[in-house]
């Protein structure tokens, strides 16, 4: 479910995202190899434009792949692109890939979310961010920008909580302006009004952390240690399938000397 709908017909639909992408008809149709009046005339319903040529647009555009298939609708056409279950048969060899993508990372964390942030996997590093997690938190299907930020969830253990919430709610502003979801808008709602949860008594947090100079780090207590990470994001290039192109693979790489040798102590006890 977008903010679009296919009743406004596919004119003001690609007009809707041509205007987000802050391009003129004369830019956009020169990018697509047409005339500014074909463009036009398209936005204003006076031409329907083939499946090929939505298809050209909306890639120009930069839409989203389910938002293609809406585009394809309001048109009058058929969705191209399928949305497969990750757990029907034919998405086997992408399962098994993922999983050893995974394993692979190990001891370090890394998952894999889908478009509203839903854990689809995860590798045993990720197990140490879930002691003392509320239970609630931890019931399928588990989220993980709830399972973060909610003050009975990681919030607490987090010593820059506010960069780190700061960072992962921009993520998601930036999400909801690309592919317009209703679902994603409604998480990001909820999160963003979790309350910050208070200072714990005792609990040491360093006046300056020494941060990584390439990048924010998530740096969260384990075990009476603070450990450092910073996250990198990788998706699928060129997907032919709504779930796979609203698939993100998460991994947490250790972002100083202290957390590598945790880690790797850990894994070898």
């Amino acid at each position: 479910m977008t903010t679009l709908s296919t009743h406004q017909g596919v004119g003001a639909m690609l007009r809707h995202w041509r205007e987000n992408r802050r391009l003129s008809q004369l830019e956009l149709a020169l990018r697509a190899d047409s005339s500014a009046r074909h463009i036009s005339f398209i936005e204003t319903g006076r031409s329907r434009p083939s499946p090929d040529m939505v298809l050209k647009l909306a890639e120009h555009l930069h839409v989203p792949v389910r938002e293609r298939n809406d585009l394809l609708l309001a048109a009058g056409y058929a969705p191209q692109y399928a949305e497969t279950p990750l757990d029907d048969p034919s998405m086997g060899a992408l399962r098994a890939g993922i999983d050893q993508l995974l394993q692979g990372y190990e001891p370090y964390p890394a998952m894999v979310v889908d478009g509203t942030y839903t854990v689809v996997a995860a590798n045993s590093g990720i197990g140490m961010f879930l002691d003392g997690v509320a239970e609630h938190l931890l019931t399928a299907p588990l989220n993980a920008m709830r399972l973060t930020l909610h003050p009975e969830g990681l919030a607490p253990r987090i010593h820059n909580l506010p960069e780190w919430r700061g960072h992962l709610l921009h993520q998601m502003e930036r999400q909801i302006a690309l592919a317009r979801s209703a679902p994603l808008r409604a998480l990001y709602d909820e999160v963003a009004a979790y309350p910050l949860p208070p200072a714990r008594e005792g609990t040491a947090r360093p006046v300056d952390p020494p941060y990584a100079h390439f990048a924010l780090p998530l740096q969260i207590e384990h075990s009476g240690q603070v450990l450092s990470f910073v996250s990198s994001i990788s998706t699928f290039n060129t997907p032919m399938d709504v779930t796979v192109a609203e698939l993100a693979i998460e991994t947490l790489l250790p972002a100083d000397r202290a957390t590598v040798d945790f880690l790797r102590a850990t894994a070898a006890g």
